[in-house]
């Protein structure tokens, strides 16, 4: 046979731990807050503000990049799975998932889900969905995790089975099915003008770089949404987010900076959320070319960065320190190695071994998030005590994360919360599309494949633990801090989950959210 009962084989808890075991309640991923109490209640609209990306936005949701575009794809669209606020994978169109013994064949059963246009959800809109994410020439965010699957030798068994035959055993498949981009559209979707997705909102009306009106589907799956219309504005200004919702021209602001948090959250005009473990601020830097293909040159900047002065002026209290790993706090996080700290003798001396005393070495940065000038122009500060001139250039906020994907050596980074796993998957592979920091060893893709083809939960974490070694000593990334993610909203607003971080099920899940 082979299908195994998942409930009835050993090595059940070590595939329950990897997320990889039969799922198949929905809606289980946290719960939210309610603000002012009473019962939901039905009706109004909720308009929302949110940093854009201009005339370049899209609403093709396997193009999505930035968070206004994954909330509208989220209003919009359906994922197989999505992230609970605890980084597991949690059951979306999917009611249920199965591996085979050798976990290189995954059965998924679609709950009974139908598309805005009244057609059911079926599995052969998965296979189109994914086929055209992982086609040649392709350049969606979500290819390098869906590359695992074999689609010429997967099929649909019926209208609501799927059988995944993968490349490789793969022991944590369900985080590739929740990875952003991978939401299911029609089978011979082309066209994005006006999006038929199974989501919770149908489309209106959309301006890139300006605004977004979608209505209530009354058929979703997971229950008809409260608000009557979502509204989504765009506004890259973040004193202005804050005084439209001061203003009542909003009723959620996205992305708030920790002075505007403290400065509003006693005053009783608005509520504030933070969300936690969900912002990781890092470095960036390119190892494939000079001066940064020198490993002495980033451990120098290992040893440069003091991530406690960090930490209290950037995040001002809403964040704690990192030790250049992504994930703390996650699933198969490295928290036995050392904390680093600033040592400037150290540092100093891997300037000069690298030969680089002295050097200008330009530093991209941009106000398209919150800290990442901030966090520039204080490293840049630090640099000068160990003879290194950091050049911090403003980049354009609107392009700035495709700028540095391509150019550049040093780039003030960040990160939203995704399982370690997918971190690796889908920026440190050598045939990672996302590979910032062009990452590329073959020993290092091996340990990792390693690791998904082993079904003993110790063993993986070992292996993890190596993974997470090499980055430590000579990685491309400097993860120095972890915020909180900040929102907040009118207080007549309900249902915003207080534990979500960002990029999860419930951070701006607007089917759940009612107007009091």
């Amino acid at each position: 046979m082979p299908y195994e009962s998942v409930l009835n084989r050993r090595g059940f808890l070590g595939l329950a731990a990897a997320g990889a075991t039969a799922a198949v309640l929905p809606g289980c991923a946290g719960e939210t807050a309610s603000s002012t109490g009473g019962q939901p209640r039905s009706g109004g609209r909720l308009r929302a503000a949110f940093a854009g990306g201009g005339a370049a936005e899209v609403l093709d949701p396997h193009k999505t990049s930035l968070y206004v575009e994954i909330a509208r794809a989220k209003a919009l669209f359906d994922k197989l799975a999505d992230y609970g606020s605890d980084m597991t994978p949690q059951p979306r169109l999917a009611e249920r998932w199965e591996p085979s013994a050798d976990l290189r064949t995954w059965r998924i059963t679609l709950r009974q889900a139908t598309f805005h246009d009244g057609r059911p959800v079926r599995a052969r809109d998965v296979l189109a969905s994914f086929a055209r994410i992982v086609e040649p020439g392709s350049t969606f965010r979500a290819k390098s995790s869906l590359a695992v699957i074999d689609l010429a030798n997967s099929r649909a068994i019926d209208d609501r089975t799927v059988e995944f035959r993968l490349k490789r055993p793969y022991a944590e498949f369900p985080n590739a099915l929740a990875t952003i981009g991978t939401a299911i559209i029609p089978e011979g979707t082309t066209n994005f003008d006006r999006p038929i997705g199974s989501g919770p909102f149908k489309f209106s009306s959309f301006a890139p770089g300006r605004s977004f009106v979608a209505t209530r589907n009354p058929d979703y799956w997971d229950g008809t949404p409260y608000l009557d219309e979502l509204e989504i504005v765009v506004t890259n200004d973040e004193a202005a987010r804050v005084n439209a919702l001061l203003g009542r021209q909003v009723e959620y602001a996205h992305d708030l900076t920790p002075t505007s948090a403290r400065t509003h959250e006693q005053s009783g005009q608005l509520q504030v959320h933070r969300l936690p473990l969900s912002n990781f601020q890092g470095l960036a830097m390119k190892v494939d070319r000079p001066p940064f293909n020198r490993p002495e040159l980033r451990q120098a900047l290992f040893h440069l960065v003091d991530r406690d002065e960090l930490v209290r002026s950037v995040f001002q209290g809403s964040g704690q320190l990192c030790n250049d790993l992504y994930g703390k706090g996650y699933r198969y996080y490295a928290g036995s190695l050392p904390q680093r700290n600033q040592d400037l003798d150290r540092a100093r001396a891997l300037v000069k071994q690298a030969g680089a005393e002295g050097m200008t070495i330009d530093f991209d940065t941009s106000e398209a998030s919150t800290g990442l000038k901030e966090a520039a122009l204080a490293i840049s500060d630090q640099a000068r005590k160990i003879g290194l001139n950091l050049n911090v250039k403003l980049g354009t906020k609107d392009t700035y994360w495709a700028d540095i994907a391509k150019n550049g050596v040093l780039a003030s980074y960040r990160s939203g919360g995704m399982p370690l796993e997918s971190h690796i998957s889908q920026r440190l592979l050598t045939t990672s599309t996302t590979n910032n920091t062009k990452w590329q060893r073959p020993g290092f893709d091996a340990l990792y494949y390693q690791a998904q083809s082993t079904t003993d939960e110790a063993r993986r974490a070992e292996l993890y633990l190596q993974i997470q070694q090499q980055l430590f000593d000579e990685g491309g990334f400097l993860w120095w801090g972890v915020s909180d993610w900040i929102v907040a909203s009118a207080s007549n607003v309900n249902g915003i989950s207080a534990q979500a971080p960002a990029n999860t099920l419930d951070w701006a899940r607007y089917d759940k959210v009612w107007l009091a």
